[in-house]
């Protein structure tokens, strides 16, 4: 089961947390991986980690970032969008710093990627695409609202692009997490009165790790997932019930 040998995967936002994991995962069942982060050192420093990696430095948030990217990789059978940012900020101190930043790296670059190297997968009749959404596509946090909605848009995107690519083989799947022990959520969950607080709005009790995630896009991303398109899989202990 799961053999990815022969194929060539990205993993955007890949040197830390849930992408980290996710790349380790495709590497161990034979996949040519490609780390995708924005801070050279910390992608080069991902791939060492892993057998065979390359690291691919490249800032999302650049308008050519899907060439700069293409340059290194050239065409890959997976594409795996994990990469995001996110500013906590009431609702009317948005500014249009933060409104752009976020619109560029979590929706427009994925779109941008998926345009660049869907072509080879549709002429290959093979190929997975997996974005990595958010618990708040149905559940948005009051301070994220700009985050919230894009991941809501790219998780309907998913939808509509998993009809029109399912006839070439190609499936398009969003697997969206809830709270995640990650470098990200360190510090706002090393409060102990804020983690409690988050914590009892999880069913399950506790915070999952990036493991949790990576198994379910391996499943994705391999041909024991090839039913499998057009879906979003929470991932978040029943926090979104």
């Amino acid at each position: 089961m799961f053999d990815l040998s022969g194929k060539k995967a990205l993993i955007t936002g890949a040197s830390q947390g849930i992408g980290f994991e996710i790349t380790k995962s495709l590497a161990e069942f034979g996949a040519k991986v490609f780390i995708n982060g924005s801070n050279g050192a910390k992608a080069e420093m991902a791939a060492e980690q892993i057998s065979g990696a390359t690291a691919a430095v490249c800032d999302l948030s650049l308008p050519d970032c899907d060439k700069i990217l293409y340059e290194i990789t050239g065409d890959v059978d997976i594409l795996v969008l994990n990469a995001s940012i996110q500013f906590r900020t009431p609702w009317n101190q948005i500014t249009d710093e933060e409104f752009d930043k976020q619109t560029a790296v979590n929706f427009k670059a994925s779109l941008k990627l998926i345009q660049t190297y869907a072509p080879f997968m549709k002429q290959n009749n093979w190929g997975r695409i997996v974005t990595i959404g958010s618990v708040q596509e149905q559940k948005p946090h009051k301070d994220m609202l700009i985050y919230a909605a894009l991941k809501a848009a790219q998780a309907n995107m998913v939808k509509n692009l998993a009809k029109q690519l399912a006839p070439f083989g190609i499936t398009v799947n969003n697997v969206a997490p809830g709270v995640i022990e990650t470098p990200r959520n360190s510090e706002a969950l090393s409060d102990k009165a804020y983690e409690s607080l988050v914590l009892a709005g999880i069913p399950c009790g506790y915070a999952g790790k990036p493991s949790d995630c990576s198994g379910q896009v391996l499943l994705l991303c391999s041909e024991e997932g090839r039913y499998l398109t057009g879906e979003t899989i929470f991932i978040d202990g029943g926090m979104k019930l």
